[in-house]
């Protein structure tokens, strides 16, 4: 059985939920008191750069969407320290930015478990010898944050610093110019943020909720980890549920199946045409006999990317949402090179005309045609991903495709996301 955990997004329900899982083991809104009751106190007497090797026999990789192995960017930024860079002390920063309109879970967690965010922040900053540590989160999230590091003795080193709420400024480069400059836009560098970021130092940017984790990893050590999950995919991960469905926060083992997931959740398979996972960037699937893993064969693993799981409904129009998607994803443009400036706005154009009616059979030749011509010429991943939704759709939504096609749709259009 998938191995789950429920933090509702409203304060009443988190209460009755909430207390028996890892990452929300001290229950909803928890002040330091409760959260030291919980895990108990942070030491950080023992924790050096020796900690990387604690962290590359957890598996721990991170929760932020990439799923990059987390010691592996820890260590380089601990590297990059040397050299030319021997002086720079390093920078950490907790990215709790989440700009994918159908994630909520580094909100919850932000909300309800502040303090271990912290404390996998210090910890990481302890490895790597920084001399700056940022938390980097949106408008909505900065009175928990904010209240939590005034709450402690031991972070007069970290830094609240506002996200805007736009899709891209979450991007690790993004987040870096964010910091520095205040544009939220993604840095066109060939130079890596391990060796020169934040004020040209060696910056390592970690996802709020992969922090977390490396709290409970210096507190219990890799082994314990590792007793959950499987050897592919340890530990737990953080699921944002929503579409048809109660919106919900699980915690859930890593590699569990997406039927025993959605079970969890309270969805009849009946009532599900399709699920969207790892969000805008990610996969349209069905049937649902897929486990989420960053790893494993394709036909049988779907990535969770930043853990978004949106649940279509049999009455809804997979074109028309996926259309109405790539509509915003184009409109979020950075526009800082051609493949997001012409080539999404492009394809928005030939998506829409296939759902909404247009009956020239060469629409969807056009459409693949463009996404080999953006795909791995961006500044950023930013046009990648759009071209994999769009990709997916197709195959998702054959059936629906050669209906739209030939002048019918079988499906409403109810507007979900």
């Amino acid at each position: 059985m998938t191995s789950l955990i429920t933090a509702k997004t409203s304060d009443e329900e988190a209460t009755n939920d909430l207390g028996t899982h890892q990452l929300f083991a001290a229950g909803p809104n928890a002040d330091l008191a409760r959260h030291e009751l919980a895990f108990g106190r942070l030491s950080l007497e023992r924790v050096d750069s020796s900690f990387i090797s604690v962290l590359e026999a957890s598996g721990l990789t991170g929760r932020g969407g990439a799923a990059f192995s987390s010691w592996r960017k820890m260590a380089a930024t601990d590297q990059g320290r040397g050299g030319v860079f021997l002086a720079a002390k390093p920078v950490v920063v907790a990215n709790g930015a989440e700009g994918e309109p159908l994630s909520f879970k580094d909100k919850t967690l932000l909300a309800h478990a502040p303090h271990l965010v912290l404390d996998g922040l210090l910890v990481a900053g302890r490895a790597v010898q920084a001399s700056l540590l940022c938390i980097y989160t949106t408008q909505d999230s900065l009175p928990a944050v904010e209240a939590a590091v005034a709450a402690r003795h031991d972070t007069r080193r970290v830094k609240v610093v506002p996200a805007p709420e736009t899709f891209i400024s979450g991007e690790a480069s993004a987040v870096v110019n964010s910091i520095s400059n205040g544009i939220a836009l993604p840095m066109d560098s060939r130079q890596r943020l391990s060796e020169a970021g934040i004020k040209g130092r060696p910056t390592l940017v970690l996802n709020v909720e992969t922090l977390a984790h490396i709290a409970l990893i210096a507190r219990h050590g890799a082994g314990w980890f590792r007793t959950a999950g499987s050897e592919r995919d340890p530990g737990t991960r953080l699921v944002s549920l929503s579409g048809f469905c109660a919106e919900q926060v699980l915690e859930v083992e890593g590699d569990a199946s997406l039927a025993g997931v959605l079970a969890e959740a309270g969805v009849d398979p009946a009532d599900v045409q399709a699920v969207l996972v790892g969000g805008y960037h990610g996969r349209w699937v069905r049937p649902l006999d897929y486990r989420l893993s960053p790893t494993g064969p394709e036909d049988h693993v779907v990535r969770p990317g930043a853990g978004v799981i949106h649940v279509l409904p049999v009455t809804a129009c997979g074109l028309d949402t996926t259309a109405r998607i790539v509509s915003y994803l184009a409109a979020q443009s950075a526009r800082q090179c051609g493949p997001c400036m012409f080539g999404l706005p492009a394809m928005s154009r030939v998506l829409d005309a296939i759902a909404h009616g247009d009956r020239d059979s060469g629409l969807v030749q056009e459409l693949q045609r463009l996404g080999k011509l953006v795909g791995g010429r961006g500044a950023c991943h930013h046009p990648d991903g759009t071209a994999r939704l769009i990709g997916s759709a197709l195959e998702t939504f054959s059936d629906d495709v050669r209906a739209h096609l030939a002048g019918s749709c079988t499906r409403s259009t109810g507007r979900t996301p």
